[in-house]
């Protein structure tokens, strides 16, 4: 999964219908070009590809009043809607990708009704749970074996899951105790 195509139907849709220099403008604002691949000239591409695709509408705006070109707004379609709600609970569910899905994903965790967070998030754990297992299985030395420094590739691993979730736990957590406003619960999303 990409992150740049969750953060781009992610901040048109928080804008509802909007040109690219926006939807750049929130990336940078995010800091999303440090942590992830949204630099413009994959933002831009993202958003004619997805407009292609039929996930996004371009629409044509008047030039500006400073004489520069039109400027075309994009906005979602029901497509692109299902698409972004199906990227987003993919980033906090899965394990193994990358952490600027995952942090993309956080990032539009409260356009989720509560409850269904939390049950990602919890899908996130127990997926976790067997991650960090499967390592005990599979890079743990048996008694008197000796893998030198590549037993250190297991140490890494387990200390990453365990990292992992310790945080989705915490978040959870903050959740249920009612952090933050989610979708349908009367405030912006």
């Amino acid at each position: 999964m990409s992150a740049i195509r969750l953060l781009v139907l992610g901040a048109v849709r928080q804008h509802g219908r909007a040109h690219g220099y926006q939807v750049r403008g929130d990336l940078e604002m995010w800091g999303a070009q440090e942590w992830s691949s949204a630099q413009p000239g994959s933002i831009y591409h993202a958003l004619k590809a997805m407009a292609k695709q039929g996930l996004l509408v371009a629409h044509d705006t008047a030039p500006s009043e400073a004489g520069g070109p039109p400027r075309t707004e994009y906005e979602l379609t029901e497509a692109g809607e299902a698409e972004y709600f199906t990227l987003l609970r993919a980033s906090l569910v899965a394990h193994d990708q990358k952490t600027d899905v995952l942090t993309a994903g956080v990032g539009f965790l409260v356009d989720l009704p509560r409850a269904e967070a939390i049950a990602l998030l919890r899908q996130r754990v127990a997926a976790l749970e067997e991650w960090r297992a499967d390592i005990d299985r599979r890079w743990t030395p048996a008694e008197g074996e000796d893998w030198g420094h590549i037993a250190e590739i297991g140490t890494l691993w387990r200390a990453l899951a365990e990292a992992r979730e310790t945080w989705a736990r915490g978040l959870i957590a903050r959740l249920e105790a009612g952090a933050y406003v989610m979708a349908g619960e009367g405030g912006p999303s």
